[in-house]
């Protein structure tokens, strides 16, 4: 009687941590994940309907204006492709790293500031999982690499870190006297406001 007892139980266990297991893995794909790109809890990057930075849009550099990036600090941006894209560009945002708001400054452009947005957590078995999930790790003095499509390369290094709300635009135009790159991705756990990361460049 005993014996059976405790198979019974050992039975239940085995079910109870098979449905622990499946609740966090599905509970985190869907009602995280998917809100980290699109509803009310939305990754929410700004649209712009000009260039912002009109002292930079006379120089064209490469033809092709997607960039590669790299942030030693974080672990899933190593020579990311980022393509120029519109901030609700939502495909862009879900099978890439980052996007290249589209109206900002480029590498290439005295005072622009570059600006990059990707998701915190993102979209499983896409490139935009987890892609900027550790952007809050990063510190002062930490390096950014930047290389365009003729294979310049840029270096930045951290300067700042901010949260604002999605209504603030200042994050997207120029700092006077710097070339910046700027980095957002969504606050956790509600993705109501941003995580900004500036960096200055260098050398």
């Amino acid at each position: 009687m005993r014996s059976l007892l405790l198979a019974a139980l050992s039975v239940l266990l085995m079910a109870s941590g098979a449905v622990l297991v499946a609740y966090f893995a599905l509970g985190f794909s869907t009602r995280y994940t998917a809100q980290d790109g699109a509803g009310a809890g939305s990754f929410d990057v700004p649209v712009l309907e000009s260039a912002v930075d009109a002292r930079s849009t006379s120089v064209e550099g490469p033809e092709d204006k997607t960039l590669k990036v790299t942030v030693p600090e974080m672990a899933r941006v190593k020579n990311a492709v980022v393509p120029d894209a519109a901030g609700d560009d939502q495909e862009a945002l879900r099978n890439n790293v980052a996007i290249h708001l589209k109206g900002t400054g480029f590498p290439w452009q005295e005072g622009a500031n570059t600006y990059l947005a990707g998701h915190r957590l993102g979209y499983p078995n896409t490139d935009s999982f987890l892609a900027f999930w550790d952007l809050d790790a990063l510190e002062r003095g930490d390096e950014v690499f930047v290389e365009d499509a003729d294979g310049n390369e840029y270096r930045y290094e951290v300067f700042r870190e901010a949260v604002v709300e999605p209504t603030n635009l200042e994050v997207t135009r120029p700092v006077p006297g710097k070339d910046v790159l700027t980095l957002q991705s969504c606050t956790l756990p509600d993705y109501s406001q941003r995580l900004i990361v500036q960096a200055e460049k260098v050398g």
